[in-house]
């Protein structure tokens, strides 16, 4: 048998997932001493830190150049954003600059509304986002949910609460949710469990949710009593 000599050489690979803001926070953090004295200084003392966009813009050079030389590999994240009408003009100036850089994350929003004013300006625009920032998106088309789909996620939320409902109480749920919103539907089930385990039951039936839907008001049926007896609320 023969001995092999030589050097054993062992290689060793590391894979590290880091977010562009580490990045910035990391680089952005005086450093202090490594001592305990320095330390707990930092530590009752600390000092604030800003990232800016110049720091912004050195970072982005740094990491743009380990991913030219293969060192560092981009995986895009997700910004959701819900109720993006909320936002200001500011905002949807500084997303708009910001879905230019090579680094950007994709960006969802969300919104219910349709024609109305971008916030900080007089201007009306569809979903309230301004049209220079809604020609860059693409729109998702949806449809409103019909009566076995709104029965399908009362039964999921149901079935996450525990609470326990019956077939019948769930068809009276759907055409509910179908008469107003989904979200309606889904709210009605917390009371109806309340009053279910007030009278010694474990099940909701139709009765109850029919009970519980008398003593509410769904915001389209609040509006439109509103409407129709304005006179007699105070203005």
């Amino acid at each position: 048998n023969k001995v092999v000599k030589g050097d054993v050489h062992k290689k060793k690979e590391i894979v590290q997932d880091v977010t562009l803001h580490d990045l910035d926070l990391a680089n952005a953090r005086p450093q202090g001493g490594q001592d305990l004295v320095a330390m707990m200084g930092q530590m009752m003392k600390p000092k604030k830190t800003e990232i800016t966009e110049k720091l912004r813009a050195e970072i982005n050079k740094v990491v743009n150049k380990y991913i030219d030389q293969g060192i560092a590999e981009l995986v895009p994240g997700v910004l959701f954003v819900d109720e993006v009408h909320m936002l200001d003009i500011e905002c949807f100036t500084y997303l708009n600059r910001a879905l230019e850089s090579t680094l950007a994350p994709i960006v969802v929003f969300a919104t219910n509304r349709g024609m109305c004013t971008v916030r900080g300006t007089e201007v009306i625009a569809p979903h309230g986002v301004p049209v220079d920032l809604l020609d860059r998106l693409m729109i998702i088309r949806t449809i409103p949910y019909g009566l076995e789909e709104i029965v399908q996620i009362v039964a999921i939320r149901a079935q996450i609460e525990g609470i326990k409902v019956d077939d019948d109480a769930f068809a009276l749920l759907g055409e509910i949710g179908e008469r107003s919103t989904l979200r309606y539907a889904v709210q009605l089930l917390t009371p109806s469990w309340v009053l279910v385990q007030t009278n010694g039951r474990d099940m909701i039936t139709r009765d109850d949710i029919d009970e519980i839907d008398g003593l509410f008001f769904d915001a389209k049926a609040s509006a439109k009593m509103l409407m129709e007896k304005q006179a007699a609320y105070l203005q």
